[in-house]
C-alpha cells in the first residue's frame, strides 16, 4: 500500500517561476514559530520578580509601570531574544550540515566548529582576560578557522558526507584536549569564568549581546535559505545536483561559510550550547514529514528548543538556576544515544 502524497503548493513570482510549498511543512514551521514566541513571552515573564503574559505582552506594548519596563526591556528581553536567536542560528546551522554531509550526526556541535568557537573564546578569556567583545570576536574568529581547517582536510576532489564528518570528529577531540589544557593554564578566577562559558549560559546577557546576534542572523540566515533549492539537490549527490544545474562547489561553500558564521555568532552569544544544532533538524523532519533539508522549520525548532531549556534551567530546580547548557546537554544527550541506536538498526552505522 503507498503513502499518499504530501500535499503541496504552488506558488509562481512575478518572474515566471514556481516555487512549490509543502502545505504541513509550512503550517509546523508556523506553529513552531507561534510556540518559540509564546515561550519568549513565558521566559520574559519568568523570574524573582514574576509578569503574566498580559502583563509582558502590555508591557512590550508600552504600557506597563516603570518598574515593568526596567525588568522586561532592560533585564529580560535581551535574554529572550538571544534563546531566540542563537537557537534559530544553530537548528538552521545543524540543517544545512546534516544536508550537506547526509549523516544525522553531522551536527556542527558533533564535527567539531562548536569546540572550535569555544577554543577561540577561551584563548581571548586565558590569554588576554579580554571582555565580553573581545570573547565574542575570539569564538568568531576560532569558528571561521576551524570550518577553514575541517573543509581543506576532508577535500579531496570534493566532500564526502562520512569524510567530512570523520575529519570534524577528529578535529572535536583535538579541540577539546586544546580547551582542556587552556583551562589548566588560566588562574582560579578566569578558570571559573571560562567553565561556566563553556557550559552555555544566557545569564547576564544585555543589548550588547543581542545586536551582534541578530546583524548575523538578519545577514546570514536569508543567504542560507537561498540555497534551500539548491541543497535539496545536493542531498541527492553530487552527480544528480550537476546534472540539474548546480553549482556544487560553489553552493557548498556558501552553504557551510553560512552555517559555521551561524554557529560562532550563536557561540560567541550564548556559549557553546550543546546538541540543538543536533537535534532541532531531526525533530524539525519528523513533524513536518517532509523530504529535504527542512530549514524554516529547523531555524524555528531551534529557537523554540533553546527557550524552552532556559526555561526548564530558570524555573524547574527551585531558586538554584542551572546554565542553559547543561538542560540541553543531558535532553540532546539521551537524543543522541536514541539516534545512534536507531541508525544502527537500521544499518546506516
Amino acid at each position: 500500500m503507498t503513502r499518499p502524497a504530501h500535499r503541496q503548493l504552488v506558488l509562481r513570482t512575478r518572474s515566471g517561476r514556481s516555487v512549490r510549498v509543502h502545505a504541513r511543512g509550512a503550517a509546523v514551521g508556523l506553529l513552531l514559530v507561534l510556540l518559540a514566541l509564546a515561550m519568549a513571552v513565558v521566559l520574559i515573564g519568568t523570574g524573582d520578580y514574576p509578569l503574566s503574559p498580559a502583563e509582558v505582552l502590555r508591557t512590550l506594548a508600552g504600557q506597563g509601570t516603570a518598574a515593568q519596563e526596567f525588568v522586561v526591556r532592560d533585564l529580560r528581553l535581551p535574554r529572550a531574544l538571544v534563546a531566540l536567536s542563537a537557537g534559530a542560528a544553530l537548528g538552521l546551522s545543524g540543517a544545512v550540515f546534516q544536508a550537506v554531509a547526509r549523516n544525522p550526526l553531522g551536527s556542527p556541535d558533533v564535527i567539531g566548529f562548536g569546540q572550535g568557537s569555544a577554543a577561540g573564546a577561551l584563548t581571548v578569556i586565558v590569554l588576554t582576560g579580554g571582555g565580553g567583545f573581545a570573547v565574542a570576536a575570539g569564538a568568531v574568529a576560532g569558528g571561521l578557522l576551524t570550518g577553514l581547517g575541517v573543509y581543506l582536510l576532508a577535500w579531496r576532489g570534493g566532500i564526502h558526507g562520512y569524510r567530512l564528518v570523520l575529519v570534524g570528529i577528529g578535529a572535536a577531540a583535538t579541540l577539546s584536549a586544546v580547551n582542556g589544557y587552556l583551562l589548566t593554564r588560566a588562574d582560579l578566577v578566569d578558570a571559573a569564568r571560562a567553565v561556566l562559558w563553556l557550559t552555555g549560559s544566557l545569564n547576564g546577557r544585555d543589548w550588547d549581546d543581542v545586536r551582534p546576534l541578530l546583524v548575523a542572523c538578519a545577514v546570514l540566515l536569508p543567504v542560507a535559505l537561498s540555497q534551500a533549492r539548491p541543497l535539496r539537490m545536493l542531498e541527492m549527490g553530487d552527480d544528480a545536483a550537476t546534472a540539474l544545474g548546480v553549482r556544487v562547489e560553489r553552493t557548498r561553500l556558501v552553504l557551510l561559510g553560512a552555517a559555521v558564521l551561524l554557529t560562532a555568532s550563536a557561540t560567541a552569544a550564548a556559549g557553546p550550547v550543546a546538541f540543538v544544532a543536533l537535534t532541532a533538524p531531526q525533530l524539525a523532519r519528523r513533524l513536518t514529514r517532509t523530504t529535504g533539508p527542512n530549514l524554516p522549520p529547523s531555524a524555528a525548532m531551534g529557537a523554540l528548543l533553546l527557550a524552552g531549556a532556559d526555561f526548564v534551567a530558570q524555573s524547574a530546580f527551585g531558586d538554584r538556576q542551572l546554565p542553559v547548557g547543561a538542560v540541553t546537554g543531558v535532553l540532546g544527550g539521551g537524543y543522541l544515544l536514541w539516534l545512534l541506536f536507531t541508525e544502527r538498526r537500521a544499518g546506516r552505522i
